[in-house]
């Protein structure tokens, strides 16, 4: 196993060296775990697996591939008004999402907070929390949810066996569920410090309509939809199409369009006859949970043995907001402990170094914008550029905020160390997630890997077209590089000529926007049940449509 110099004294350039030989993943390493991750996905549509959720197994790989029911993908003429309840940190946020049909919409939305005592404490408690919310929400907003309302406009819900109407609401639910209808889905798991008991192996669409129905609040949930599928089809809604979304945050994760014939899992299902397309959820961030592939460093080991999940959620634990911090909290504490001679600020520690998830992610994102002199440190026009010393003096006056050290403890040496450290760590993460998104181009037929000697794109699915990416989360969004480095490890993957044509897009608010969408297919199907005297969904009322100009898939109309 790998080893860290400081551990034992080593020199600075020893331990620099031996941090760079840790975490950076050279390209044959990227394929490696990019042929891991394909197979992955095929194992994990051809079987249900469960065996995550139950903390009491192995945790060698049991990929999830969980088919979401949603078979469409907006093009952005989609219209309507929508509620929407998402879940899936440190807040929880009730949306009034409304689609204008001209790929923008409007967003009214109230956030709430979920406390550590809700997190970890009964389900049932979490929920009633989640109901009361909405509750306040709508009363707020003047739309009362306990008698009649027109919110949704002119196809309110009729509940069966009752004369209320009620108002239809879509769940973002951020967590690995099974889902076995639009409308229903167990929890696998708890992820993102959530560990609220009593909750495993229940339906969580059945827990929050209970809630509902315990305070007698006329709101039925009528959709459940993952934030990862949302980003899909908020980005698909505003730009038009899209065909993979991720999340790079505080976790990770990915959906994408699969044809319904690869998930033999469904079996001889109605969905499985109806045959097309059905978005698919990852659950990427279970990615190799027995480290086959991954190339883990102790520090990795040490933030997994000490996290709510050990064994589990491993490529999330590499690369998401979520444990970055921690990372680098540990390295930083193994060269402050460095024997016979400390390495990191002449030995010195603090209370906010002691803690665990004491570091946040923030800390590594403010070192590279005050290095590359970015955000607060950008230079005003017609200023003169910094030196790497006063960029090193930078990092220094971040380095005493944020960890609380007295200013002569951190030398610049030190300073230039934590740098270098933080920059390994987030570099290793962007690269890390390349190889998600080169692996579902690959699966779906729109790209080859390198590696195999493969230098055109002839044959490939949607060859000459731009490829539809969406995606959300703090770490795409905000850290410094971190797509620019993710993006140059596709290329490096897929070739140059696929990677030009990967049109990487934000997806705004795809946890409100998507779950909007998702309840619009629960509508359409509702109407078609009333309309044809069926109980079944008829799939082909949402159709997919091929556009002829980009490789984008539509939509749900």
């Amino acid at each position: 196993m790998s080893y860290t110099t400081a551990l034992h004294g080593g020199a600075t350039d020893d331990i620099l060296k031996s941090l760079h030989k840790q975490f950076t993943i050279d390209d044959q390493t990227l394929f490696k775990i990019t042929t891991t991750f394909l197979s992955e996905i095929s194992d994990g549509l051809s079987s249900y697996g469960r065996a995550m959720a139950m903390m009491h197994v192995s945790p060698t790989f049991l990929s999830y591939a969980i088919p979401t029911f949603v078979k469409g993908v907006p093009d952005g003429s989609e219209t309507g008004t929508f509620l929407a309840l998402d879940l899936g940190g440190t807040n929880l946020r009730v949306c009034e999402v409304t689609l204008q049909g001209d790929q923008t919409f409007s967003l009214r939305q109230q956030k709430y907070k979920v406390s550590e005592a809700l997190k970890t404490g009964e389900v049932t408690t979490l929920f009633d929390y989640l109901a009361d919310s909405v509750d306040a929400f709508l009363t707020e907003s003047s739309t009362p949810s306990k008698e009649p309302s027109s919110l949704i406009g002119s196809d309110p819900y009729a509940a069966s066996n009752q004369d209320t109407p009620y108002l239809p609401l879509a769940l973002t639910f951020s967590f690995p569920v099974e889902q076995s209808a639009l409308d229903s889905g167990v929890l696998l798991t708890w992820t993102k410090g959530f560990s609220a008991k009593n909750a495993v192996g229940k339906d969580v669409v059945k827990l929050l309509q209970d809630a509902f129905d315990r305070k007698h609040i006329h709101v039925k949930c009528v959709a459940l939809v993952n934030d990862t599928v949302g980003a899909l089809l908020s980005r698909a809604y505003t730009s038009g199409g899209c065909i993979l979304g991720a999340i790079f945050g505080t976790g990770t994760n990915g959906a994408y369009v699969e044809e319904v014939s690869k998930i033999t899992k469904l079996g001889n299902s109605a969905a499985a006859a109806a045959g097309g397309d059905m978005i698919v959820n990852t659950e990427w961030g279970a990615f190799n949970n027995s480290r086959s592939a991954l190339p883990t460093t102790p520090y990795d080991n040490k933030v997994d043995r000490e996290s709510i999940n050990p064994r589990f959620q491993a490529f999330e634990k590499f690369i998401s907001g979520m444990y970055l911090g921690e990372i680098a909290r540990n390295v930083i504490l193994s060269m402050i402990d460095a024997a016979p001679k400390p390495i990191l600020f002449g030995g010195r520690s603090s209370d906010q170094l002691n803690k665990q998830w004491g570091l946040d992610t923030a800390l590594l994102s403010e070192i590279e914008e005050a290095w590359e002199g970015l955000g607060r440190f950008s230079l005003s026009p017609g200023s003169v550029e910094v030196t790497e010393l006063e960029k090193l003096r930078r990092i220094q006056g971040v380095l005493v905020k944020r960890l609380e050290l007295s200013p002569p403890d951190i030398s610049l040496a030190d300073a230039d160390i934590v740098r270098q450290a933080c920059t390994l760590i987030a570099s290793r993460a962007a690269r890390l997630s390349a190889t998600a998104v080169a692996a579902i181009l690959v699966h779906t037929g729109r790209a080859r890997l390198w590696d195999q000697g493969e230098q055109s794109s002839a044959g490939l699915k949607d060859e000459g077209k731009r490829i539809g990416v969406g995606v959300d989360g703090s770490l795409v969004e905000f850290y410094p590089n971190f797509q620019t480095k993710l993006r140059a490890s596709l290329r490096m993957l897929v070739g140059p000529e696929v990677e030009s044509r990967v049109d990487i897009g934000m997806a705004k608010d795809g946890s409100g926007v998507g779950a909007a969408l998702c309840a619009l297919v629960a509508q359409r199907q509702s109407q078609a049940a009333r309309t044809d005297g069926a109980n079944a969904y008829n799939y082909e009322e949402t159709t997919i449509r091929g556009r002829t100009e980009v490789a984008y898939l539509s939509s749900l109309s």
